[in-house]
């Protein structure tokens, strides 16, 4: 079985091949370039390296939200495009799923923040139960001081991870029972989507390009500040 999956929900993008549970090739970047620059070279790149006919793809494993609007548009179009093109179907993996896959077999409360601004993050909380990774609660986009304070309420030790933590570092390091995912697991990865799509796969869970939906817990920047300025209008 081959799937390839792609991530393009935050700063990181990522793409990456798994065979017969063997990560096969797999390539990331996280730096200031668009998404629609990146994904394409990068997916080219792994099939080039690794002699990969795209024919052969029996999945396409695309990180489906929350994250970045513009990044989920990309990689969903990006995912669409290759399923469509190649009819082959699609496993929608949810964003904080593949993250809170980075930490594997702890007794420990899994939170990943994912930065959405204006001090909140996209968020849910998860814990290992007898080697399956089970969520605890719904995604949702909260402040971080709410998230704090649902952690603490856990009792228990709480491993984060995300490009929140750098945003929220400071608050979190005041909790004694907080800590920190290693550098090398606490971002997006493409291999993880892949991972978690076999679960996913073995479920049934799997989908037609067309039919592939986001997970956006918010409205776009554009539409929440447009619905603000009516909203001062009215009273005017």
């Amino acid at each position: 079985m081959k799937i390839l999956a792609i991530d393009t929900t935050g700063q990181t993008a990522s793409a990456a091949l798994l065979e017969n549970d063997v990560i096969v090739a797999e390539y990331s970047i996280h730096y200031k370039m668009t998404h629609s620059q990146t994904i394409l070279p990068m997916i080219d790149e792994i099939s080039h390296k690794i002699e990969l006919d795209l024919s052969t793809v029996d999945y396409i494993a695309c990180s489906c939200g929350p994250g970045s609007f513009t990044g989920l548009r990309i990689g969903a179009a990006t995912a669409k495009g290759l399923a469509l093109g190649g009819n082959i179907d699609v496993v929608a993996v949810p964003t904080l799923d593949a993250l809170a896959y980075n930490v594997f077999d702890t007794d420990a409360i899994i939170c990943p923040i994912m930065d959405a601004r204006r001090q909140q993050v996209y968020t849910a909380f998860y814990q290992w139960r007898e080697n399956e990774l089970n969520r605890l609660t719904q995604y949702s986009a909260l402040a971080i001081e709410e998230v704090i304070q649902q952690a603490k309420s856990y009792q228990n030790k709480v491993i984060f991870l995300g490009d929140g933590v750098v945003v929220h570092k400071e608050l979190l390091l005041r909790e004694n029972n907080f800590c920190f995912a290693p550098i090398h697991s606490n971002l997006q990865r493409a291999a993880s989507v892949a991972a978690f799509a076999v679960k996913l796969i073995e479920k049934g869970k799997v989908i037609k390009g067309s039919e592939l939906e986001l997970i956006y817990l918010r409205k776009p920047q554009a539409e929440r500040e447009r619905e603000q300025k009516l909203k001062e209008a009215e009273k005017c």
